[in-house]
């Protein structure tokens, strides 16, 4: 049965089966009129509700004129939401772009920003056609979050001046230092309303949920105008200039600094893209309905700014307070952004008037308590346990006290740096090896020319004259590095003494020297340990180059790579062996016992033979080794492990005769056979589970063996004695995916600790 997923492509508009969800866990019918009516009206009144105070206050933080943040949060909801690609974010002017707005009409004036807003626009469309919207995620989410905490402080230092009744400053600086003297001559009145505003919002997620249905920010700004006009407060209070229609003035075109506008142009298009695209991006884990185009969100979002600034705007930005609201109060698809945006229209229309009752202190404690919620102290505790917190910082107070431009660029160039020292940082370490002469030089990570005076540092602490083993696990190694190593082997060997090298890491010294150096990756090195030898018709190894014979270049490899890892486990089983497990398997080629099982040298126990048969009478191997396990080694658990494509299996299947000496061994397997024709449950089993014939005999065959072991005498014995357990495996080669076989069925293994350890817990259960 197919089914949708949150990667499941968009359905293309018009077709009348997309899927949208209202939150985590729902999926959403086809889109309808009665859907539209049910949940997208309701919900877009609420965000109608949260976005009318929050345009006005943005607007006046940015030093705009008021109606162009109702005019942005009508075209943010009416075009990004009917052209953008997430179908539930809503758009309209953000916080974040107050600073950087705010600066452009200081430094060009209003009209000028619409232009500016406009040709942002235009470049977000040029980035979404040119399907390159992905990269503006390639921000460090540290700066991001510091871009937000600087415009958070930012807003809330302008912002206090207003709250107290003066006038907010053209820069942070001056802002902060000028608070002292605005707090002695405070403005009663309005500090009152402003911090009415305040104790209401911060208090409002204490109240009932009925009493929350009504958007706290909205509470706040009523109650506070409702209080000044009824108390006759003389404060100052938001003014329009004649409708919204009035406000509608097309751009300036700039009659200078044109490098100064393309910056901002730039400017603009940037933070807003990023803004959106990280919105977009959060509100995509609140739903399971379809997934964002970020590209069709960024044509939306420039189509939004173009349409903003050429009728006097402010800049349009997905906006992750009401897209959350949006989602929370259960929109199901872009006609609740577009209805958010009429409903701003007609109130913008038909009741200016009140509007023009709203104190802007009331605004101000609005705004100041969206600007500290942008300082997270979650994203500060993020950034310390990171080891991000200077970047935080220094891209915080550059955004504070220069401009958002200049903060970013500082903080990514900052972020850039830390990540270049992380990645080619390299660890070099030399130690003797126990009470031996020999020595361990271990030189691991990104080995560059930088890494020079810390290689000679090291090679300076290792005494003349002794045996050395050098431990190379690198996957980046340039010349100068290589040139540096080989130089101090080469003394170190004229001086009597010995050098080894062992290559764990991806990156070889072979190479060094035959093309530009290149990281490589880790994923090299495991396909060397776990991939099977490559060999060409002629026979010669590919890869190695030390041999004709794939297993002499196999083994020097291993000698060169890993023996001396190998070494220290080998020498603590020198006089001993203690393995854990008899295992019991196939002699087919492609079962390798210690990788399957992820077990080291000593643990396993392993025999094989054709068809992993454990022969009730007649077959002296099996019989030996089992019993010196049991007895001299005292394992803890006996495992049969048969697998997929058995050959042994398939001829028994098959009944076609494979051979004198086959055909006589694989006379122990016709029990199995038996049991499996008269329909064994273990059978039935890897049939429901989509396994062939060929694989259902396999997991028969494992569960007769697994009977017959728990007949023999000193397998009895032992699981009486002490718990012993018996259990069966099947190798799936396809999905190179291991099920456990039982007596009466199968079952996944998804134990982190093991079957084996699993059943060690329940041995009662593998003796019945």
């Amino acid at each position: 049965m197919a089914t949708n997923s949150p990667n499941s492509p968009v359905s293309p508009p018009g077709s009348g089966s997309s899927v949208l969800a209202a939150g985590p866990g729902s999926r959403f019918p086809s889109l309808n009129l009665n859907s539209i009516l049910r949940h997208d009206v309701p919900a877009s009144i609420v965000v109608f509700l949260v976005a009318l105070p929050l345009s006005l206050g943005i607007a006046i933080a940015s030093g705009a004129p008021v109606a162009a943040g109702l005019i942005a949060a009508v075209i943010g909801g009416i075009v990004a939401g009917a052209l953008g690609g997430s179908a539930l974010q809503v758009s309209g002017p953000a916080a974040g772009l107050t600073v950087i707005v705010a600066e452009s009409i200081h430094q060009f004036g209003w009209r000028v920003t619409g232009f500016i807003v406009v040709a942002a626009g235009v470049l977000q469309i040029l980035f979404g056609l040119s399907r390159i919207a992905r990269a503006a995620l390639a921000v460090a989410p540290v700066v991001v979050h510091a871009m937000l905490a600087g415009i958070g402080v930012t807003i809330a230092l302008q912002q206090a001046h207003v709250l107290l009744g003066g006038e907010s400053n053209s820069t942070a600086w001056e802002n902060l230092t000028e608070l002292p003297g605005q707090i002695v001559s405070t403005h009663g009145p309005a500090a009152f309303l402003g911090i009415t505003v305040i104790a209401i919002m911060l208090g409002w997620k204490y109240l009932p949920e009925r009493v929350k249905v009504v958007p706290g920010a909205l509470a706040a700004i009523v109650a506070a105008t409702v209080l000044s006009l009824a108390l006759s407060l003389d404060v100052k209070r938001v003014t329009i200039d004649g409708s919204l229609f009035d406000a509608i003035g097309l751009p300036e075109l700039p009659r200078g600094d044109w490098a100064g506008i393309a910056m901002m142009i730039l400017t603009f298009a940037l933070i807003a893209s990023v803004e959106s695209l990280l919105s977009a991006v959060a509100i995509d884990k609140m739903h399971t309905g379809p997934r964002a185009d970020f590209d069709r969100e960024m044509i939306g979002q420039g189509s939004a700014n173009v349409l903003s600034g050429l009728l006097g705007g402010l800049p349009v930005t997905g906006v992750i307070v009401r897209s959350s609201t949006n989602v929370a109060a259960g929109a199901r698809s872009r006609a609740s952004a577009v209805l958010h945006g009429v409903w701003v229209l007609v109130f913008s229309v038909l009741l200016v008037s009140l509007v023009e009752q709203i104190p802007l202190a009331a605004l101000a404690g609005l705004l100041i308590v969206i600007g500290v919620q942008l300082v997270k102290l979650a994203h500060i505790r993020l950034a310390h346990r990171t080891g991000d917190l200077l970047v935080y910082v220094v891209t915080l107070a550059a955004v504070v006290f220069l401009n958002l431009l200049e903060g970013v660029l500082i903080g990514l160039a900052l972020a850039f740096a830390l990540l270049i020292w992380r990645v080619v940082r390299v660890t070099v370490t030399a130690e003797q090896i126990g009470g031996t002469d020999r020595w361990l030089l271990r030189i691991d990570g990104s080995c560059t020319f930088l890494s020079l005076p810390k290689l000679s540092t090291t090679f300076a602490k290792i005494p003349p004259g002794v045996a050395v083993t050098v431990e190379l696990t690198v996957d980046f190694l340039d010349h100068a590095a290589y040139d540096a190593i080989t130089d101090w082997a080469r003394q170190h060997e004229s001086n009597g003494g010995s050098v080894d090298f062992v290559e764990i890491g991806a990156a070889r010294m072979a190479n060094a020297e035959a093309a530009p150096p290149s990281r490589s990756m880790g994923r090299v090195v495991l396909d060397d340990v776990l991939g099977p030898w490559q060999v060409d018709r002629n026979g010669a190894s590919n890869g190695t180059g030390d041999s004709g014979d794939p297993l002499v270049s196999g083994i020097a490899a291993y000698h060169r790579s890993h023996a001396h890892l190998v070494r220290p486990h080998l020498d603590e089983l020198r006089h001993r062996q203690d393995p854990d497990s008899f295992f019991l398997t196939c002699s087919d080629s492609r079962i390798v016992p210690n990788v399957i099982t992820n077990s080291g040298p000593g643990d396993l126990f392993t025999v094989r033979n054709v068809g992993n048969l454990v022969p009730e009478q007649g077959d002296a191997s099996v019989e030996a080794a089992l019993v010196f396990a049991l007895e001299k080694l005292n394992v803890r658990s006996v495992v049969v492990c048969g697998h997929s494509s058995c050959g042994a299996m398939g001829a028994l299947h098959s009944g076609e005769a494979a051979g004198p000496g086959i055909d006589r061994w694989l006379e122990h397997g016709q029990p199995s056979l038996e049991r499996y024709r008269a329909g064994h449950v273990v059978g039935r089993a890897a049939e429901a589970a989509g396994f062939g014939p060929v694989e259902q005999l396999s997991m028969v065959n494992i569960a007769v063996q697994l009977e017959n072991l728990r007949r023999h005498p000193s397998v009895r014995r032992a699981i009486a004695e002490r718990g012993l357990t018996v259990s069966g495996l099947f190798f799936d080669i396809a999905s190179a995916r291991v099920i456990e076989v039982r007596v009466d069925g199968t079952a996944p293994i998804e134990d982190n600790d093991g079957l084996l350890e699993q059943l060690q817990r329940e041995p009662a259960q593998s003796a019945r």
